[in-house]
């Protein structure tokens, strides 16, 4: 059976309880489904997807909680690319990359997210906000370690 064929149009969603521990699942159930997918855990592109979950899903329960809601995570394989979006509740602000000083312990995540992402960006909803970041599957020279995730 051809991996290829099975995933055209892949996508997993679940939400999540909007607490640290919802965080954490979200991190470990994204790099799981990478795997079922074909993408090896401890690849470089599970690697990076865990590393952008954790700080999208960290956001979405820091700074996006309202009471009582959950957040949402989304993982879709396209052509080429693997597109990770986080939703939570609050629209009413996004996320901002700011500046951290050489002592600051806190403010790196969306550097990294945008370190690590070919693309990212936030979109409102009718309540909340998604946020949203692409990483290619595949580089110039051919596969990036998952040639199945392209279809």
């Amino acid at each position: 059976m051809n991996a290829e064929i099975t995933l055209a149009g892949a996508e997993f969603v679940q939400r999540f309880s909007a607490t640290r521990r919802g965080a954490r699942l979200a991190r470990r159930l994204a790099v799981h489904q990478l795997d079922a997918w074909g993408v090896p855990y401890g690849s470089e592109l599970s690697g990076d997807v865990a590393v952008i979950v954790s700080e999208l899903a960290a956001n979405a329960v820091q700074h996006g909680l309202v009471p009582g809601r959950d957040f949402e995570l989304r993982l879709v394989a396209l052509a080429d690319t693997l597109r990770i979006e986080v939703s939570d509740a609050r629209g009413e602000h996004g996320p901002e990359v700011r500046p951290s000083g050489p002592c600051a312990e806190s403010g790196f995540g969306l550097q990294l997210v945008g370190a690590l992402a070919t693309a990212w960006g936030v979109k409102d909803r009718v309540v909340g906000k998604t946020v949203w970041a692409e990483l290619a599957t595949r580089s110039a020279s051919g596969p990036r370690a998952c040639a199945p995730c392209a279809r």
